[in-house]
C-alpha cells in the first residue's frame, strides 16, 4: 500500500523531486570519483559492495560494476531506484530505509556512504555507521562523505528544495567514524559547486576508512 505524499520520509520527497538533476549536479565531482577509485583499488576480485543512498546509480554503482564487483544499492526514493535500475541493470537496487535494512555481519568487502546521512539525527548517523562497520569483513573498506558543519536540524535550501540537515564538524565526524570501529586512513576536504543553477559552493569531507581485523 503506497503512503500518502505527505507521509513519505523527507529524504524520499527531496530526491524524488530532484531525480536526474542530482546526477547532473554531482556525477562528475572530482573528489567523489577519487574516493571511488581509492575504494576500487583496495577491493578483492568480485567484491560484495553496498552503496548507501545509491541515487541514480551513477557514478558509484556504475563504477563498481565496471570494475567487476557486485553491488547492492539502497535508496529511500522510488524515483532514484527506478532511474538506477534502468541505468545500471547489472547492479541490484532496493527501495528501503537503510536504518531498517538487516545487514549480515562480516559480509561485505566495501561500503560507500556518499552524503546519505545528512537527513538523519546524529544518534542515527552514529548507530548506522557502527552497523555498516560490523557488516564489513575484517579488513574491508568504507568511504564516507558528508558536508561538514556543526548543525542539528538546520533548515536549508538544497538545489532549490527545502531540506532539514544535521551534520558534524570535521573533527566530530572523524570521531564518529572512529567510535564506530573504523580506522580513518586518509581524509580529503574540498569545496565543490554542484552543476545546478540553484546550487551554491559546498564544503565536502571524504573519509577513507578500514575495518581492522580486531575491530568489533
Amino acid at each position: 500500500m503506497m503512503r500518502h505524499e505527505d507521509q513519505r520520509p523527507p529524504a524520499a520527497v527531496l530526491f524524488d523531486a530532484l531525480g536526474p538533476d542530482y546526477e547532473k549536479a554531482f556525477a562528475h565531482a572530482p573528489a567523489h570519483l577519487a574516493a571511488l577509485e581509492w575504494l576500487i583499488e583496495r577491493l578483492p576480485p568480485a567484491a560484495r559492495t553496498l552503496d548507501v543512498g545509491s541515487g541514480t546509480g551513477r557514478p558509484t554503482a556504475s563504477a563498481l560494476v565496471a570494475a567487476g564487483h557486485s553491488v547492492l544499492g539502497v535508496d529511500i526514493s522510488p524515483v532514484m531506484v527506478e532511474l538506477a535500475t534502468r541505468q545500471v541493470p547489472e547492479a541490484e537496487f532496493r527501495r528501503a530505509d537503510i536504518r531498517d535494512l538487516p545487514l549480515e555481519p562480516d559480509s561485505l568487502d566495501g561500503v560507500c556512504v556518499f552524503f546519505s546521512l545528512l537527513q538523519m539525527t546524529r544518534a542515527e548517523q552514529s548507530a548506522l555507521t557502527r552497523r555498516l562497520t560490523l557488516a564489513l569483513k575484517p579488513g574491508g573498506h568504507l568511504v564516507l562523505a558528508t558536508v561538514p558543519a556543526d548543525v542539528e536540524g538546520a533548515d536549508v535550501v538544497f538545489m532549490g528544495q527545502p531540506v532539514r540537515a544535521t551534520s558534524f564538524a570535521e573533527e566530530g565526524f572523524t570521531a564518529m567514524a572512529q567510535a564506530a570501529g573504523l580506522t580513518v586512513l586518509t581524509h580529503h576536504s574540498n569545496v565543490f559547486t554542484p552543476n545546478h543553477p540553484d546550487a551554491a559552493p559546498e564544503p565536502h569531507l571524504f573519509l577513507h576508512c578500514r575495518r581492522d581485523e580486531t575491530g568489533r
